[in-house]
C-alpha cells in the first residue's frame, strides 16, 4: 500500500515538473493537462528506460555493483538515463504546442453570454438578409438576389438599397444618412436616395416615455417641469421630441430617447464593422476608401450620439463660437443663434433645451413668400459668412446643416437645431481650406488642386495630372451652369471619389456643410450665387486668421522657442570645446531605431547565438560517443560516452528552446 502511494506522488511530481521545466525554461505556454499527460509517461518510461541503460552498461553484476565507484557511477547512468527520457518529453510538449496550440480556458459565463450575444447576432443578420432579399438588394451581401434581375438600372438599386434600410431599424437608418452626407465616397443616383431616407418612426405611448424622463431625472417630474404635452411634437428612430414648460415658465423642448435604441445599436454595430471588413478586405474599392476605419468612426460617432451630454457639449461649443465671431464684428447680433441646454433637465438619454419658435426652411415657404427680396438676401448673405467663418475662422461648425436644422424664427432671425454631429478642425487645415476656397473662387486651378491634395490621403497610384486637369474642369464649368444644379463643392467631391482618394471624416463634413450651405440659401433666395457673393468675404476672413495680433502672438510664441534654445547654446559650445581640449569629444550617431526595435535585434542575436552554441553541443556529443578512445569502465562503458551524453542532453535542451522561439507564439 505504501509503494503505492509512493509511485503515485512520484508520478504526479513527475508530471509537474514536466509543466514546470516546460513553463519556466523553456518559456513554452504549455497547457497544464497535456503537461500532466506527458509527465506520467516520462515517469511510466523513465525507470524502465533507466533500468535497460544500466543493464547494457555492464555495472551490475548479478544486481549488484562491484565497488563504491561502480555504484556511484550507476546512479550517474540512471540519473543520465531518466533526463534524456526527461528531455524527449519536452520535446513532445514543444512539438504538440507547435502544432495545436495551447488556449486558455474560456470563463464560463463569458462562453454563455458569448453564445447569446452570438444567437442574437445571427438571427439578427439572417433577419437583414432576408430584409435585403425580399427588396432585391441581396447583391449587397452576395452579388446575387432571386430579384436582381428586376432591379437592372442603378435607380431601381438604389431604391432597393433604401427600403432594405427603412426596414432594417435605427442603426441602418443612422447608417444611411450618414452615407448620404458622404459624397466622396457613394456616386449618384445612391447618394439621393439615401437622402430620402425616413427618419420617421412610431410615437411611444406617453407612460413609457414618463418612465424614461423620470428614471433620467431621478426626481419626481413635476420638481422641474410644470407640464410635458404627452402628444410629441417629432418621433425619430432613436427618440421623439415633447413641448414642455420648466416650473419656472419657461418654453422648452425635451428629447427623450427611446428604450430600446441602445440595445438595438449595440447589436447592429458588430454587423456593421464585420461587412465593413469584408467590404475592404475583398474589394478595391473598400481598401481605397478604408471602409473598415470609416465604419469604425460611423459606429463610434453614432454611440456618442446616444449620449445627449454630447450633444449638450456640442451645442456650447457651436454657441461660444457665435459669440466670439459677434466680440470681433464689434459686439453685433449675428443672425445665427443655438437653444440653450437647461443641464438640471437634462442626462444621458434626456435632452431639454428652449424652444426655437419657428419653421424649418423646408417648410417656411409661405413665409418666406411673404418677406421683402431685401430681407431674404440679407438672411442668406448673414448664413453663408456665419458658417464660412465658423468652418474657416474657428474650425467648429454644425456638421449636418440641411433646410430641416435651420428654423427661421418668429422675429426673422435663423436659428440652428440638432447638433449630434459638429466638426472641428486644427488650424493647419484650416489654412489649407482656406487656400482650397481662395482658389476655388478665383478660378485659380493650381492653387485649389494642390491646396486640395495637402488635406487628402492620396494613394500612391493616384493619376495627380489628371486629378488636376478635373479639379480645373470643375472650377471653369462653374460659372456657366444655370442656377440650382447641384454645388461645386459637391462636384469637387465627386473628382475626389472618382480617383480613389480618400477624404477624412472632419474634412468630408465641412465639404458636406458648403455644400448643405448652398442649399439652404438657395432656399431662401432662389438666384443665390455662393461663389460671387463669397469672393469678397472670404478674404476679409484671411485677413482675421492673419490678423496683426495673432501674427505677433506667433512671432512671440516663436520667439520664446528660440530663446530658450539660444540660452543653452553657450553651455554647450563651452561643454564642446573644454571637451576638444581635453581630448574627451566625441561623436555620437544615433540609431533611427527605437528600443522596442533595438530589443528585437538583441534578442535575434541571442537566439542565434543560443541556437549555434546548441547545435555545436550536439555535434560534440556524438564525436564523443563514436570516438572508441579514453578511459573504459567496467562493462565497456567510457568516459567520452557519459561525457557525450551529458554535453549531448543540454545541447538538445537548447536546441528545444530555439525550436520553441522558431514555431511556439511566446506567452503574452
Amino acid at each position: 500500500m505504501l509503494t503505492d502511494i509512493l509511485t503515485a506522488l512520484l508520478a504526479v511530481a513527475s508530471a509537474l515538473l514536466v509543466g514546470f521545466v516546460a513553463r519556466r525554461i523553456l518559456e513554452t505556454p504549455v497547457g497544464w493537462p497535456r503537461s500532466l499527460v506527458v509527465g506520467l509517461l516520462v515517469f511510466s518510461i523513465g525507470l524502465p528506460f533507466a533500468n535497460w541503460t544500466l543493464d547494457q552498461s555492464g555495472l551490475l553484476v548479478d544486481e549488484r555493483a562491484r565497488d563504491t565507484g561502480a555504484a556511484l557511477l550507476a546512479l550517474g547512468v540512471v540519473a543520465l538515463s531518466i533526463a534524456w527520457i526527461f528531455a524527449l518529453g519536452l520535446a513532445v510538449l514543444v512539438a504538440l504546442e507547435a502544432i495545436f496550440p495551447t488556449r486558455p480556458l474560456p470563463n464560463p459565463i463569458e462562453v454563455v453570454r458569448g453564445a447569446i450575444r452570438q444567437r442574437k447576432r445571427t438571427r439578427r443578420y439572417f433577419q437583414i438578409l432576408a430584409i435585403a432579399s425580399r427588396h432585391g438588394a441581396g447583391w449587397l451581401i452576395h452579388g446575387t438576389s432571386r430579384v436582381e434581375h428586376e432591379s437592372t438600372t442603378s435607380e431601381q438599386r438604389a431604391q432597393a438599397l433604401v427600403s432594405t434600410i427603412n426596414d432594417s431599424g435605427v442603426t441602418f437608418i443612422k447608417l444611411g444618412q450618414v452615407l448620404s452626407t458622404r459624397r466622396d465616397m457613394i456616386p449618384e443616383p445612391y447618394i439621393s436616395a439615401l437622402a430620402s431616407l425616413q427618419s420617421s418612426a412610431t410615437t411611444l405611448p406617453w407612460e413609457t416615455v414618463e418612465t424614461v424622463i423620470q428614471a433620467e431625472l431621478g426626481r419626481p417630474i413635476a420638481e422641474v417641469f410644470a407640464s410635458i404635452d404627452p402628444t410629441p411634437l417629432a418621433a425619430a428612430s432613436v427618440a421623439q421630441v415633447h413641448t414642455a414648460r420648466l416650473v419656472d415658465g419657461a418654453p422648452v423642448v425635451v428629447k427623450v430617447q427611446r428604450p430600446a435604441a441602445r440595445a438595438q445599436v449595440e447589436a447592429d454595430v458588430d454587423i456593421i464593422l464585420r461587412l465593413a471588413q469584408r467590404a475592404e478586405r475583398q474589394t478595391r474599392a473598400g481598401k481605397d476608401l478604408r471602409l473598415e476605419s470609416v465604419a469604425r468612426g460611423f459606429t463610434s460617432t453614432l454611440l456618442e450620439e446616444l449620449d445627449y451630454r454630447v450633444e449638450a457639449r456640442n451645442m456650447e461649443m457651436v454657441r461660444t463660437a457665435l459669440a466670439l465671431m459677434a466680440a470681433t464684428d464689434g459686439g453685433g447680433e449675428t443672425v445665427l443663434s443655438i437653444p440653450a441646454v437647461h443641464a438640471h433637465a437634462s442626462s444621458t438619454r434626456l435632452l431639454t433645451m428652449d424652444l426655437v419658435d419657428g419653421e424649418p426652411l423646408s417648410r417656411a415657404g409661405a413665409r418666406l413668400e411673404r418677406m421683402t427680396a431685401e430681407e431674404r438676401d440679407a438672411l442668406a448673405l448673414g448664413l453663408m459668412t456665419s458658417v464660412i467663418e465658423q468652418i474657416l475662422l474657428y474650425g467648429v461648425f454644425h456638421a449636418d446643416l440641411h433646410p430641416g436644422n435651420v428654423i427661421l424664427r418668429a422675429d426673422g432671425t435663423l436659428g440652428l437645431i440638432d447638433f449630434g454631429a459638429i466638426g472641428v478642425i486644427e488650424r493647419s487645415q484650416r489654412e489649407h481650406m482656406t487656400a482650397l476656397l481662395l482658389g476655388a473662387l478665383t478660378e485659380d486651378d493650381v492653387i485649389a488642386s494642390d491646396a486640395l491634395l495637402l488635406v487628402v490621403d492620396v494613394p500612391p497610384d493616384a493619376d495627380l495630372d489628371a486629378f488636376r486637369h478635373d479639379i480645373g474642369t470643375v472650377l471653369t464649368s462653374e460659372r456657366f451652369r444655370p442656377a440650382g444644379e447641384g454645388s461645386i463643392f459637391s462636384r469637387m467631391v465627386d473628382v475626389i471619389r472618382d480617383h480613389r482618394i480618400a477624404l477624412p471624416g472632419d474634412l468630408a463634413s465641412a465639404f458636406r456643410s458648403f455644400a448643405t450651405l448652398e442649399g439652404c440659401l438657395r432656399v431662401l433666395v432662389p438666384d443665390f450665387d455662393l461663389i460671387g457673393r463669397a469672393l469678397p468675404v472670404v478674404p476679409h476672413l484671411v485677413q482675421k486668421l492673419a490678423s496683426p495680433e495673432k501674427l505677433a502672438l506667433d512671432a512671440q510664441a516663436s520667439g520664446a522657442l528660440a530663446a530658450v534654445r539660444t540660452k543653452a547654446l553657450p553651455q554647450r559650445l563651452e561643454s564642446l570645446m573644454a571637451g576638444i581640449e581635453n581630448g574627451t569629444a566625441g561623436l555620437r550617431v544615433r540609431s533611427s531605431r527605437d528600443e522596442a526595435e533595438d530589443g528585437m535585434l538583441r534578442g535575434i542575436a541571442s537566439h542565434v547565438v543560443g541556437a549555434l552554441v546548441s547545435i555545436t553541443a550536439v555535434v560534440l556529443a556524438v564525436v564523443l560517443i563514436v570516438t572508441d578512445v579514453g578511459p573504459q569502465y567496467a562493462g565497456g562503458l567510457g568516459l567520452f560516452d557519459l561525457l557525450g551524453a551529458t554535453i549531448g542532453l543540454f545541447g538538445f535542451l537548447g536546441l528545444l528552446r530555439a525550436v520553441r522561439q522558431l514555431f511556439v507564439r511566446p506567452p503574452r
